[in-house]
């Protein structure tokens, strides 16, 4: 867990968050997790089911926690929300949550990763649906892959 003040270099034209910043802090917390439990180096494989819930103001506090909601042999999946405070009221909400894949940087790696035991009735939920995820990922993957056979270099505008 990591708490983030937001101040006025986060803001956006709209005087909340840039979104880029979150993800930026996500990946960077959600990483935490993924190491501690591998203590391997891990990339970052994908985002998804990234939702912005509500938005983050400034002098608001962002308490970032991430932790891993399902492990394979080379890859596990990390679970990030966002819990924001108002400093000054003391409101707390839900404004961000997704999960990210990593992937362990090492090739030889094959025996399977720990495996997760959840505590709590969140995590008990979402470790829950960490197959049907996986599966779904798999299918993009595949999808991806048809795409980007069509994705080219090629500008696309004429040559001035």
């Amino acid at each position: 867990m990591t708490t983030h003040r937001v101040f006025q270099p986060d803001l956006n034209e709209h005087q909340t968050v840039f979104g880029g910043k979150i993800l930026s802090l996500v990946d960077d917390s959600a990483s935490v997790a993924a190491v501690r439990l591998t203590h391997k180096t891990v990339v970052t494989a994908s985002f998804d089911h990234v939702s912005f819930l509500r938005p983050f103001h400034l002098d608001d506090s962002m308490i970032l926690e991430a932790y891993v909601s399902g492990t394979g042999t080379r890859s596990l999946e990390v679970f990030v929300k966002i819990i924001g405070e108002n400093l000054t009221t003391g409101e707390r909400f839900v404004g961000f949550t997704c999960f990210i894949t990593y992937v362990i940087d090492d090739k030889s790696v094959t025996a399977p990763l720990p495996s997760v035991t959840p505590l709590t009735d969140e995590q008990r939920y979402l470790c829950a649906g960490y197959a049907q995820r996986t599966a779904q990922r798999k299918e993009r993957r595949q999808e991806q892959r048809g795409l980007n056979a069509h994705v080219t270099t090629n500008s696309p505008w004429p040559a001035e």
